[in-house]
């Protein structure tokens, strides 16, 4: 099984690197470009266990290490 997760900056918190791609592409004349935002997307492979608890861990994994609670949000979906 594998986990795909996407850490996300908080919508209330400033997003420096999304703006400054924002206007380099305005700059390109990327036209009609509202916002921008810069994440972060990793994929993890799984070994065994059941799905509900192989996604507790992730969870688990995304609080307490990928992820900065405090400024960040994640989701995240596992696949066989």
């Amino acid at each position: 099984m594998k986990a795909k997760i996407i850490v996300m900056p908080k919508k209330t918190v400033l997003d420096p690197q999304g703006k400054t791609v924002k206007h380099a592409l305005e700059s390109m004349n990327f036209t009609g470009i509202k916002e921008v935002r810069i994440g972060k997307f990793m994929e993890i492979e799984l070994e065994g266990g059941n799905k509900a608890e192989l996604q507790k861990k992730i969870d688990e994994a995304c609080h307490k290490l990928l992820s900065n609670p405090v400024i960040e949000e994640y989701t995240f979906e596992i696949h066989e």
